[in-house]
């Protein structure tokens, strides 16, 4: 073979390369500027951090007598469907803040600066992801300062919040491409909720799915939320990996693999 044609081969090769770690490079340092953007405005963390304790405390002694018999045995219950459904929700920040600063015009500014067109994208998605950790220790923090003690172990605890993390950041490259291709930031809230809301109500998360109409068990248990909080009850409550988990992770992965280079198509002829 050439050794001509050896050699443009390898220089190609490095720079893709460089390429690829002054990207990753980038993309932290935008997601750097994301996490700024939480400590100059606090205010932010609103939902993350009151919400948790809002709810916990509003559906644990709402719910708690009339489906449990008292508040004690309804916190293995709840705490698993108040995580999910309070992170989940959370992600929709994602799409509402990239709108927000499209509309503003940063992401013009970015444009000229000498990064790697990505990196705004990709910031803003690895900063969220803050957001979820934060609403995931509140969740557990209030479910123990309530009485909740989960019968896994600490360990199951870590995974299950973990698992729940990166379903939300999965599940937040839906709401980015809403944030892309919407017209205003209040029009990707809007039909975030639109989503969500009976996604997350429609669930197994407050109640057990046994207790609704027969009509409508059918959607609840295809429902993918209800799987996901089977899937931490069954870490945190008993320590045990069961089918629910499996469906999570893999409906996570589709997730991604969809939105992903949609999102970034549609960024890209955006931007």
């Amino acid at each position: 073979m050439n050794s001509g044609s050896i050699k443009p081969a390898h220089e190609r090769q490095l720079r893709n390369k460089t390429s690829f770690i002054q990207s990753v490079r980038h993309s932290l340092t935008m997601a750097y500027r994301g996490l700024l953007k939480i400590r100059r405005t606090p205010e932010q963390l609103f939902d993350v951090t009151f919400q948790p304790i809002i709810f916990t405390l509003m559906f644990t002694y709402i719910f708690g007598g009339a489906i449990s018999g008292d508040v004690k045995s309804y916190l293995p219950v709840v705490i698993p469907g108040i995580l999910v459904q309070t992170v989940i929700t959370t992600s929709v920040v994602t799409g509402v803040q990239l709108r927000e600063d499209m509309d503003k015009g940063v992401f013009d500014r970015f444009k000229s600066l000498p990064i790697a067109r990505i990196a705004p994208l990709a910031g803003a998605l690895l900063a969220d992801t803050i957001r979820y950790t934060i609403a995931t220790l509140l969740t557990f923090t209030m479910g123990y300062i309530m009485g909740y003690r989960p019968d896994g172990g600490l360990s199951h605890v870590v995974i299950a919040g973990l698992i729940v993390i990166a379903c939300s950041w999965a599940i937040s490259w839906i709401f980015a491409f809403f944030g892309v291709i919407a017209r205003t930031a209040s029009s990707v809230q809007g039909i975030s909720m639109i989503i969500l809301f009976p996604l997350t109500f429609l669930s197994n998360a407050f109640v057990p799915a046994n207790t609704m109409p027969d009509w409508l068990q059918w959607f609840v248990k295809i429902n993918p939320i209800s799987h996901l909080v089977t899937a931490v009850r069954d870490l945190t409550n008993s320590g045990t990996v069961g089918g629910d988990l499996i469906i999570s992770l893999v409906g996570a992965a589709v997730i991604v693999v969809i939105f992903a280079p949609i999102t970034v198509r549609a960024y890209m002829r955006r931007t």
